[in-house]
């Protein structure tokens, strides 16, 4: 059976630094995030808000996504999180109700 995979972007602010990740649980890994649950890149640097994020059908497309966009150079993601969340507002909350 399929599982919903999500491809997402983390940033610290508008235009600060990015994070993409990728989770079969967007909720909850966002939570860890935001409240420092795993040492290491976002929790050293404060990248806590999600801006930005896709749906996968499958593990492999959304290991693809990530790598894809990884590969961006910074101004192609902060276009993306623009199109799609011009206010760069904290889309956890809608996520987690």
């Amino acid at each position: 059976m399929d599982k919903t995979y999500y491809v997402y972007l983390l940033a610290s602010g508008r235009n600060g630094t990015l994070y993409i990740g990728v989770t079969n649980d967007l909720v909850r890994r966002v939570w860890e995030h935001k409240q420092g649950a795993v040492p290491g890149f976002t929790k050293q640097h404060g990248i806590h808000r999600l801006v930005y994020f896709e749906i996968c059908n499958d593990a492999a497309a959304a290991i693809s996504r990530e790598k894809t966009m990884k590969g961006w150079p910074r101004q192609w993601k902060i276009n993306r999180i623009e199109e799609a969340n011009p206010a760069w507002r904290d889309l956890y909350e809608e996520i987690a109700t």
